[in-house]
C-alpha cells in the first residue's frame, strides 16, 4: 500500500456503519480536532466529525432495516421544516447555502440563485449564466455559493432540490457530461472542514429555497428585458 493511501476502519456513527480514516497503528487520524468518515469507500464525498461521535460497532444500536413501504401520497409526504434547518444551523454555528438554477428551454437562457445565511447575516446572488441545461444551472449555483464563502472552518450546509447535483457531487454518480464543472466544484468542496450537501424538495414552501428559485428566474427575466 502506498504511503499516501488512506487506511480505513469499520466503525459506527449515529447508529450507522461508516468507514473511519486511521493511521498505520489503527488510531483515528485527527485534523483540526475532527476525524474523516465515509459511508461508502467508493464515494468521493466525506464528512468531518468529532472523534468522540465515532464508536466501536454495537449491533444492538444500529439503524434497523425495515421492509420497503409504498410511497406516501403527495398529500401525506413529510416536508423538511425550514425551522429545523435554522435550529440545527444555529446549534452548529453553520453557514446555510440554498441554491437553485433555472433554464428556459433546457437548454436555453439560464440563471442561478443563491441565498447564503449565517446567524443574522444574509447574502443573495442572482446571475445570468447564458445558454445552459437545467443540470448545469443547478451545479453552477452550488459553485457560486461555495465560491462566495471565505471562511472554510465553519460548518457549511448546502441545500439543493436537484437529485442530479446531489448524486454527482455527494453520492459518487458517474457523470457522462459536465465533468469539468463537477471536478471544479469537488475541488471547492475540499476546501471546507465540515460540509454537507442536502437534498430538499422543490417548491415545498421552504422559504430560502423558494427565494433561491426566484433569484434564478429573475436573472433570466432581467437578461431578456
Amino acid at each position: 500500500m502506498a504511503a499516501d493511501t488512506p487506511r480505513w476502519r469499520r466503525m459506527q456513527f449515529k447508529r450507522n456503519k461508516v468507514w473511519l480514516e486511521v493511521d498505520d497503528s489503527g488510531a483515528p487520524v485527527v485534523h483540526n480536532g475532527k476525524v474523516r468518515i465515509k459511508y461508502n469507500l467508493d464515494q468521493d464525498y466525506e464528512y468531518r466529525v468529532h472523534p468522540e461521535s465515532v464508536t466501536v460497532i454495537d449491533e444492538s444500536q444500529l439503524q434497523k432495516k425495515t421492509a420497503p413501504r409504498k410511497p406516501a401520497s403527495k398529500s401525506k409526504k413529510n416536508t423538511p421544516s425550514p425551522a429545523s434547518f435554522e435550529a440545527e444551523a444555529r446549534r452548529q454555528d453553520a453557514v446555510l447555502v440554498f441554491t437553485d438554477g433555472a433554464s428556459s428551454g433546457n437548454p436555453g437562457p439560464s440563471g442561478i440563485g443563491v441565498v447564503l445565511r449565517h446567524g443574522d447575516r444574509q447574502k443573495e446572488i442572482s446571475k445570468f449564466i447564458g445558454p445552459a441545461t437545467n443540470n448545469i444551472a443547478e451545479l453552477k449555483a452550488i459553485q457560486a455559493g461555495l465560491a462566495a464563502l471565505k471562511q472554510t472552518r465553519l460548518p457549511v450546509r448546502v441545500f439543493t432540490d436537484s437529485t442530479y447535483a446531489q448524486g454527482v457531487l455527494a453520492f459518487g454518480w458517474k457523470a457522462k457530461k459536465n465533468t469539468e464543472l463537477i471536478r471544479s466544484i469537488k475541488q471547492l468542496i475540499k476546501r471546507f472542514d465540515d460540509i454537507q450537501l442536502i437534498k430538499v424538495p422543490g417548491h415545498a414552501g421552504i422559504a430560502d429555497n423558494e427565494r433561491a428559485d426566484a433569484l434564478a428566474v429573475r436573472a433570466v427575466k432581467d437578461h431578456r428585458a
